[in-house]
């Protein structure tokens, strides 16, 4: 196969951090090619600066055979470079037709011609299976539909080499499926495709080769068909990795609290729930499984006081709630680590020692009467302790936190909320889109969390982390309770099914 695309020692240096170190990388005509490595390896900053967002310290890049200089994403769409990033570039109030066609002009004509633009869409879509309803609202399209939405803007474009950024991390399994699908019909026209992920099981099902990064340097590239998970897990930490095997509780405490005949939004089919009745007491995990968009989020809402329900209570050792406000659950002793880290669970222009305090600003460890002044020392000194305790991989603790990667942020998050004791600790979705070693690490917290008697209600799309972690199973269908499952020994064909509706 033909070389599309290469980069030849490419080094980016933000202030003293060296993010990407003299790191060459190579991708052919018609195949997947992964990028794997840690939260903060450096792969994003090495395909911002394929797609002209960062302009490299030194290195060249090279674009069928010649050297050329990206000066920006205009440069690089017209080469035929597009980025389809993890989180979406889309206006919300716009078609899906007004998206893709937003800032090009395919005809001559002064007058946009509507009509002509949807049919060339159209045939793309056709020709690479990407299904989309060219007039629906983005506000009103499923995350699937979304993201192939991306897809066709960067074809349109006339894009040669798609970038795809940990592009199943919010998907079903079923989305994910058909993403591999259209994947495989791009590379049968000799498209490329550099795909980035930590789903170990993903990379060896759709890659031809594979190249690992590791702290900003490029390790080696593999065949895929020559490595093994194994392998590529180790080389992408630096050592043996062992994946963690926990015990299941059999007989936990008391309930810390018990949803009754709760129902939220009950006319929904999706998005809503329905006479739901489960507890979660202490010193054990409740697992949430179930496709995306069947009332988990709305579950999360509930628990964590962000909704009250329409029908039915809600029941804690000292009595019914009766106060539905994030504020009134957090005083009760509930924590959260919210579904959507950046835009719920952190403030990105405030530094990582602020976010880490932000539910203790009244702290007199931390100010002076109800957060009038702040003891920075303290601030500074509490935030190093957290930095170190939690592996919190950053330059300062006084950098924003929307710098960090996302396994770092999702650490801030986990220091802040576990730091407090809580007696319920609810965990949407806690780690979506981290590598391997960020995983183990939250899911060694949420044990070691459990064993110390806290309660724990995790959410989760991922099957596999949801039979690993939970002493019981509850599953959600259409925001109804299908069934609730033993951990040990849990009937996965059962539960299955029961994802299903059946």
């Amino acid at each position: 196969m033909a070389e599309l695309m290469r980069m030849e020692h490419i080094s980016k240096r933000f202030g003293t951090k060296l993010a990407n170190d003299d790191v060459s990388l190579g991708v052919n005509e018609g195949e997947v090619h992964t990028l794997l490595g840690e939260n903060g390896a450096g792969k994003s900053t090495l395909m911002n600066v394929l797609t002209g967002l960062y302009q490299p310290t030194s290195g060249k890049i090279f674009f069928r055979g010649k050297e050329t200089k990206i000066n920006g994403p205009r440069d690089a769409a017209s080469m035929g470079i597009g980025m389809v990033h993890q989180h979406f570039m889309l206006i919300n109030a716009m078609t899906a037709l007004e998206n893709i066609t937003l800032g090009t002009k395919n005809n001559p004509s002064p007058r946009l011609n509507r009509s002509e633009d949807k049919r060339k869409v159209q045939e793309l879509a056709d020709r690479y299976g990407l299904e989309v309803d060219l007039d629906a609202r983005v506000a009103d399209m499923s995350i699937g539909m979304q993201q192939r939405v991306e897809i066709l803007k960067v074809l349109y474009r006339g894009a040669d080499l798609l970038v795809l950024d940990e592009p199943t991390a919010v998907l079903t399994d079923v989305e994910a499926e058909g993403l591999f699908s259209i994947m495989q019909s791009l590379t049968a026209e000799k498209k490329a495709v550099i795909f980035i992920s930590h789903k170990m099981r993903e990379v060896m099902r759709v890659s031809d080769r594979i190249t690992v990064l590791r702290d900003g340097k490029s390790v080696t590239t593999l065949s895929c068909a020559e490595t093994t998970s194994q392998e590529l897990a180790d080389l992408m930490i630096g050592h043996r990795f062992r994946e963690s095997i926990y015990e299941k509780v059999t007989n936990p405490g008391e309930a810390v609290m018990s949803l009754n005949h709760v129902s939220l939004y009950p006319e929904r089919k999706h998005g809503g729930l329905k006479d739901v009745s489960l507890s979660i007491h202490r010193g054990e995990i409740v697992g949430v499984a179930g496709i995306d968009g069947n009332g988990q989020s709305q579950l999360a809402q509930v628990v964590t006081g962000f909704a009250q329900p329409t029908s039915g209570t809600v029941d804690t050792p000292s009595g019914k709630v009766a106060i539905y406000s994030p504020k009134s659950f957090i005083d009760a002793g509930v924590a959260d680590i919210p579904e959507d880290r950046n835009s719920m669970g952190l403030v990105g222009d405030m530094s990582i020692a602020e976010n880490l305090i932000l539910k203790n600003t009244d702290d007199e460890r931390f100010s002076y009467g109800h957060g009038a002044w702040f003891k920075s020392r303290h601030i500074h000194e509490f935030a190093e302790q957290m930095r170190e305790k939690n592996d919190i991989r950053c330059a300062s603790v006084d950098q924003p936190v929307r710098s960090l990667s996302g396994g770092n942020q999702q650490k801030v998050i986990l220091a802040r909320e576990l730091e407090s004791h809580p007696s319920l600790l609810v965990a949407a979705y806690p780690t979506r889109g981290l590598d391997i070693g960020a995983t183990e690490f939250v899911h060694d917290a949420m044990i070691r969390e459990r064993d110390a008697g806290c309660a724990i209600l995790l959410i989760s799309a991922d099957f596999d982390e949801v039979l690993k972690l939970s002493d019981r199973i509850v599953v959600l269908f259409e925001g109804q309770v299908m069934g609730t499952y033993p951990g040990k020994g849990a009937p996965v064909k059962e539960i299955s099914l029961a994802m299903a509706g059946k």
